[in-house]
């Protein structure tokens, strides 16, 4: 009886031994996944809604299940619309807060209301510095039109659910791809509703024949012109007045805030070779999508998803519509590879102040060194004195953008070297 029970030991210990070998390794898979949690990668994190020869909806994975880091973004989602040339989203609402953000093209945007009430804007990204953006309420219907011949439009939308971490887009229509919300009533509720017999209600509103392809369309030439001339008649003025704007030669960068929504939207521009200097937010958690080009970008935060006093970098090398999280209070840099430009959302916008670590305006470095006693508190704070720091500092005459190239010989020399003696990362090598 014992005989037979060792081999049944033996498979029991082997069983158990694979399955733990199984879940380490399932444990290191999840841990390389998340070497960085904070990039989103265009190629495998946009997940299409719609997609037709017009255009296509697409939204962002949540930021949560990417990682628990990311968990304080859980109530907003990234949603990017691209249209060709003459083309019509087909009405809808969305059980979210929807903030659009032009990146390309001029669109018509029309906001349906109670009571016959409409609202016409005509959006546009010719602003070279800040292109427009636009408001829509949860539950609004609306409609959104690329009136140009030629140019392709492109949206990025900040989305902010109402119901749940999920986006629902509830359209009119019924097309080829999808049905009407209408539809899903039972028969008797849209015969009382419309006081018709559901024959004629599916003739006129859900037949099969007549249907388009899919929720984006083709719109001719009159109808453009007619939506044209109520925009245009209804066309915001500018918000240039609440716009904060810094730059130079290297590159440069618009902030406005939405105090209503606690929302800062920002537009990036930076020449190849440009860096902006380390620099973090003090409350805002910012959300960087690439427009075009490509860039370099370190991240210094906290080893592992733990309470900690020790630090490493998140790197990444970016490129279109790859998406950044930049968490409130950790230092980043960003070097541009190419021309490269952004557009950002900051969440807890408000009060949020910028801190560069490096550079001749705003310097919280230079800040503490000014002070009556603050020399000293450098001397305390870093290996050489008072003095020798704030020279250092002082070595740097630009501002927030600078020269990226400059020493770039010389770091990529000694690079191997360095990472050697270091042994981990932290080092910014450019």
């Amino acid at each position: 009886m014992m005989r037979a029970r060792v081999p049944l030991l033996l498979l029991g210990i082997l069983f158990l031994a694979s399955l733990s070998a199984s879940f380490a390794t399932s444990l290191r898979e999840e841990e390389e996944s998340q070497d960085n949690p904070f990039y989103f990668n265009s190629d495998n994190s946009w997940n299409t809604l719609f997609k037709n020869q017009y255009g296509h909806i697409r939204v962002l994975q949540r930021f949560d299940q990417q990682s628990k880091r990311l968990q304080n973004l859980e109530d907003f989602r990234l949603v990017e619309f691209r249209s060709k040339p003459e083309t019509l989203l087909l009405p809808q609402q969305a059980d979210a807060e929807l903030l659009l953000v032009v990146r390309s093209g001029s669109p018509i945007l029309v906001l349906v209301k109670p009571d016959d009430r409409r609202e016409y804007f005509f959006l546009t990204s010719d602003n070279p510095i800040f292109s427009d953006h636009q408001k829509i309420p949860a539950g609004t219907i609306f409609y959104l039109v690329n009136p140009d011949p030629k140019e392709d439009l492109r949206i990025i939308q900040l989305a902010m659910p109402v119901n749940n971490p999920q986006i629902h887009d509830f359209f009119l229509s019924s097309t080829e791809a999808q049905q009407s919300y209408l539809q899903e009533f039972s028969k008797h509720i849209p015969e009382a509703s419309f006081n018709s017999k559901f024959e004629e209600i599916n003739r006129v509103l859900f037949a099969e024949e007549g249907q388009q392809e899919g929720v984006i369309v083709n719109i001719d030439s009159e109808q453009i012109e007619e939506l044209s001339k109520h925009a245009k008649s209804s066309s915001r003025k500018s918000l240039s007045k609440q716009d904060n704007t810094i730059g130079n030669e290297f590159g440069n960068l618009t902030e406005r805030t939405d105090n209503s929504l606690n929302v800062l939207i920002s537009s990036m521009e930076m020449k190849e070779g440009a860096l902006f200097v380390p620099h973090y937010y003090s409350k805002a958690i910012v959300i960087l999508v690439v427009n075009e080009g490509e860039a370099h970008v370190e991240l210094v935060g906290p080893k592992g998803n733990k309470e900690t006093l020790e630090f490493e970098s998140y790197r990444a090398e970016l490129s279109k519509d790859d998406v950044f999280v930049i968490p409130a209070a950790y230092p980043v840099a960003i070097k541009a590879t190419s021309n490269v430009n952004f557009t950002g959302f900051g969440i807890n916008a408000n009060n949020n102040n910028r801190n560069l670590l490096a550079g001749k305006t705003d310097n919280v470095i230079s800040s503490i060194g000014r002070a009556l006693d603050g020399k000293d508190v450098l001397g305390l704070t870093f290996s050489g004195s008072g003095e020798e720091v704030m020279k250092l500092i002082n070595k740097q005459s630009g501002s927030y953008f600078v020269d990226g190239h400059h020493h770039q010989q010389e770091q990529q020399k000694g690079s191997h070297q360095q990472e050697q003696q270091k042994g981990r990362k932290g080092a910014f090598v450019y």
